[in-house]
């Protein structure tokens, strides 16, 4: 697979090709399963969605209504099946976390790092997403960054790129953001 042949097969589905959409899933598979084993390997054993099921319901989202799917480029692409996956592990969270003890929520002590959020803790989960859904208010470019980043599993210099900004503007507005979100965690916390 190359980059272009995935920008291909995104411009055929943005001009509303019906069958390119079933071209894509091939190209993409190895790179979305990469991430969300990344991230299934942080819940907890037993935990009933797998790597595999997260994939194919995250492209599910993505390829639902062909006719809306208007990606730029691949960066846009992957952008949105990070936050696909995203809101799929938030809705896993929230569905647990509404069976456990009632659904009361617990205070916690959330690590310094994002990297770090155990996500076996739905707890820890749905804190993470209330601070990014603030900072998708504050700061949509530092927002995407964290999504590229931290649910895309892309380094600095490809989210940079994915997002059209210098790796110098990159790792300013992912410092903000990481300092950003552990003071929202925490006053959540409080």
């Amino acid at each position: 697979m190359t980059n272009g042949d995935v920008t291909q097969v995104l411009e055929a589905i943005s001009r509303g090709e019906r069958l390119a959409s079933e071209q894509l899933l091939p190209l993409v598979y190895d790179q979305l399963r990469k991430l969300a084993s990344q991230k299934m390997s942080q819940e907890a054993v037993g935990h009933t969605l797998q790597p595999t099921a997260l994939v194919h319901e995250a492209y599910l989202r993505l390829v639902a209504d062909v006719s809306d799917s208007n990606w730029e480029n691949r960066g846009h692409f992957y952008a949105a099946a990070a936050e696909a996956m995203r809101r799929i592990l938030i809705e896993a969270a929230r569905r647990k976390s509404s069976l456990k003890q009632g659904g009361d929520r617990q205070r916690i002590e959330l690590p310094e790092e994002i990297a770090d959020v155990n996500f076996a803790d739905s707890d820890a989960i749905i804190a993470l997403d209330g601070s990014l859904e603030k900072l998708q208010q504050k700061d949509p470019e530092s927002f995407k960054l964290v999504m590229l980043r931290y649910f895309g599993g892309l380094t600095v210099d490809e989210a940079a790129a994915a997002m059209g900004i210098s790796p110098r503007t990159a790792k300013r507005n992912w410092s903000f953001a990481r300092a950003w979100l552990q003071r929202e965690i925490n006053r959540q916390s409080e």
